[in-house]
């Protein structure tokens, strides 16, 4: 994106298309506040943005720069306070122009480190009466008037329709955010209603063959010992029960691992599991966006429940493959009893396909589902580059 040069106020209005559409194509807050601070520089053309989401005590529960180095802000250490001229901006909601920041009453001083600014403006991030944020400019790159700030009326005005559009942004963010956060508990309440199911059972099993084994100790000692067995089975079984809804349960494994290390490792504990053959493969697959990987971990975990739980399936088969694009594919393929996709929709029993449209087409994306009674079922779900 270009600078606003020239005063040319078509220029500025369509670099601030510009980045309304860039703020748009993130979900994740720290990605809309990265960007916005990096659209409000360039749309300037300041040498530093920066833009602060504050906290309850006083602090910042975010901050985001553009514009120094990663050494410069590790020099600089601790996040700033909500003082000064920030403050006025958080809980004023008022704009600020100045020729120099460091002139003015308000200025408090700042690290050793910190680079030197001196003709600054900012504008707080507002939706309605609540203050979001506080994003601000500084050094703008152009011969100052004496005495005068770099920023004019018409730098300003440009700002704040970014500032209008960055509120919309970062409070869809945060919406989306919680509603990811929501899905996930209701997916961790699902795995361990399952844990439960699944646990019981095999203790329910365990506890009849030990009482068959005890009756039978003395009068056939053979057949205990057969029954003996079928325990250290039945122990086995549940424990690799544990396991898998265990590392279903891991929070952080998406986010840690990537992607296709998650999935290898969940499809082997589940492959372990269970008595139906699950395996995994992955072609020329790279890191997708967060919003996409979660998307494609969530409809492979959905289809493999069904595979496995509901369809009688001897071999479940997951593929990962890389498109043209840089998009990719995910196939979940079973041999078990298929059924009527159609006819599944009209008795109301969705086997969780109405999620998983929905999760493919809320990154974009396509969900083909392809089945019928008795020739098993393939899920794919296909996902745009980012």
């Amino acid at each position: 994106m270009n600078a606003v040069l020239g005063g040319d106020p078509g220029a500025g209005l369509a670099c601030v298309s510009s980045a309304l559409l860039d703020m748009n194509r993130h979900l994740e807050v720290r990605d809309v506040l990265q960007t916005i601070v990096v659209s409000a520089r360039q749309l300037l053309d300041a040498e530093y943005a920066a833009l602060g989401v504050p906290d309850d005590h006083g602090g910042f529960a975010q901050f985001v720069v553009d514009g120094v180095s990663e050494e410069q802000w590790k020099a600089i250490g601790p996040l700033p306070r909500q003082h000064g001229i920030l403050a006025a901006m958080l809980h004023d909601a008022t704009p600020q122009r100045l020729a120099d920041v460091r002139q003015d009453p308000r200025f408090e001083g700042w690290p050793a480190a910190h680079p030197d600014m001196s003709d600054f403006i900012g504008l707080p991030v507002a939706d309605g009466d609540e203050v979001l944020g506080a994003l601000f400019l500084a050094n703008k790159k152009c011969p100052k008037p004496a005495g005068g700030c770099g920023f004019t009326a018409q730098d300003e005005e440009l700002l704040g329709i970014l500032a209008q559009h960055a509120a919309i942004a970062l409070t869809n963010a945060r919406l989306y955010e919680r509603s990811r956060e929501l899905t996930i508990a209701g997916e961790r309440a699902r795995l361990a209603n399952e844990l439960h199911d699944a646990v019981a059972q095999k203790l329910f099993s365990l506890r009849l063959t030990a009482q068959a084994a005890v009756a039978l100790v003395d009068r056939d000692p053979a057949r205990a010992k057969t029954e003996l067995h079928q325990i250290a089975a039945l122990a086995a079984e549940a424990a690799d029960e544990l396991r898998a809804a265990v590392v279903e349960l891991r929070p952080a494994a998406l986010d840690e691992d990537g992607l296709i290390a998650t999935l290898r490792t969940q499809i082997h504990v589940l492959d372990r599991a269970h008595t139906a053959r699950v395996t995994f493969a992955a072609h020329g697959v790279r890191a997708l966006p967060a919003a996409q990987e979660e998307a494609l971990l969530r409809v492979a975990q959905e289809a493999l429940h069904n595979a496995l739980r509901h369809s009688g399936a001897g071999r479940v088969e997951v593929t990962l493959t890389r498109q043209g694009d840089g998009g990719a594919l995910l196939r979940v393929a079973d041999d078990g009893s298929g059924f009527d996709p159609s006819a599944t929709r009209r008795a109301g029993r969705h086997l969780g396909l109405v999620s998983m449209r929905d999760r493919a087409g809320g990154v974009g994306g396509r969900l083909r589902v392809d089945s019928a009674p008795g020739k098993g079922t393939l899920i794919e779900m296909e996902v745009p580059g980012g």
